[in-house]
C-alpha cells in the first residue's frame, strides 16, 4: 500500500504550484495550519542546498473533529501532510494517505472517516 496520493505538475514554477495547492485545499475546506520550509531549514541548520521542499499541515476542521470524537489520541496523526518538491519532470505534489496513517489503529469507524479525507485529498491533487 502507497502511503502517498501524487501528482508531478509540469510546465509551472515551484510559487505557482504553491499557490494552487493552497486554493485546491481550500476548496475543499482544508486550511493550512503549519508550514514548513524544508529547503531553508537544512540550509539554515546544516548549511546543505536541497532543491525546493516544503510541507503543508493542512486539516479539514470537520473531518478532524469527527476522528476526535471517535479517538482522541489521533490528534498524535493530525495533521494531513502535503509536501510540495522539486523533481526532475516538475513540482510534485504529496499528500498522507490517512488510511495508510491509520492502519494502526483498531477502530473501523476511524477508517471509515480515514477514507474519506483520502478522497477529499485525492480531489485535491486531482484539482491542482
Amino acid at each position: 500500500m502507497s502511503y502517498t496520493l501524487n501528482r508531478i505538475i509540469k510546465d509551472a514554477d515551484f510559487e505557482e504550484v504553491d499557490q494552487r495547492t493552497r486554493k485546491a485545499l481550500a476548496d475543499h475546506s482544508f486550511g493550512v495550519l503549519t508550514e514548513i520550509d524544508v529547503k531553508a531549514t537544512m540550509k539554515k541548520k546544516l548549511d546543505k542546498d536541497m532543491p525546493a521542499y516544503l510541507i503543508l499541515g493542512a486539516c479539514n476542521p470537520g473531518m478532524a473533529w469527527e476522528a476526535i470524537g471517535l479517538e482522541p489520541r489521533v490528534g498524535a496523526m493530525l495533521p494531513c501532510n502535503v509536501i510540495l518538491r522539486e523533481v526532475a519532470e516538475g513540482i510534485e505534489v504529496s499528500a498522507v494517505d490517512p488510511v495508510a496513517s491509520m492502519i494502526a489503529i483498531d477502530n473501523d469507524e476511524l477508517k471509515q472517516v480515514a477514507g474519506k479525507v483520502r478522497d477529499s485529498l485525492a480531489e485535491v491533487i486531482q484539482a491542482i
